[in-house]
C-alpha cells in the first residue's frame, strides 16, 4: 500500500511530461506537412551510378 504513495506522484509527473512534450511538438510545427516525408522517396531521382575504374 505504501508503494502507491510513490507510484501515483510518479505517474502524474510522467503524464505531465508527456503532455508537455506533445504541446511543445505542436507549437514547434512538428506535425506540419506529415505527408511530405512519406512521398519524398517517390519523387527523388535515383542516384547516379559510380563509374568503374578499371
Amino acid at each position: 500500500m505504501e508503494i502507491l504513495y510513490l507510484l501515483i506522484p510518479l505517474s502524474v509527473l510522467f503524464a505531465a511530461l508527456i503532455v508537455s512534450c506533445a504541446i511543445w511538438a505542436v507549437k514547434n510545427d512538428q506535425f506540419e506537412n506529415m505527408d511530405d516525408a512519406a512521398t519524398r522517396i517517390l519523387s527523388e531521382p535515383e542516384p547516379k551510378a559510380k563509374p568503374d575504374n578499371k
